[in-house]
């Protein structure tokens, strides 16, 4: 696990625009919102029911960045398109790095 300088696990937030309902689980790249803000465009299959989409965005972005499922939290946008979510074990930099390698 990455850890800071000052020797606590790293962590990197991660802003995603989610589209429920898709074809295919896939991570469609980087894009900007109306608010000119840098998002990461995921589809899931899931449907926005009881927290389906978002259990589909932790494990697909789990899987994309070989972390364990329980290092992906969502920390905001429950219940809206643009979510924040939290990747422990990683480093923005490294974030960054393996989803543009995917």
């Amino acid at each position: 696990m990455a850890r800071s300088p000052s020797g606590t696990p790293e962590s990197a937030r991660l802003p995603v625009r989610l589209t429920p309902g898709a074809s295919a689980d896939r991570i469609d790249g980087w894009d900007v919102d109306a608010e000119g803000r840098t998002v990461l465009k995921v589809r899931v299959r899931a449907r926005p029911v009881e927290g389906e989409a978002n259990e589909a965005l932790i494990k697909l972005l789990a899987r994309a960045l070989g972390v364990p499922k329980s290092a992906v939290v969502l920390q905001r946008g429950g219940q809206s398109r643009t979510k924040m979510v939290e990747v422990g074990g990683l480093s923005g930099p490294e974030l960054k790095a393996r989803l543009t390698d995917l």
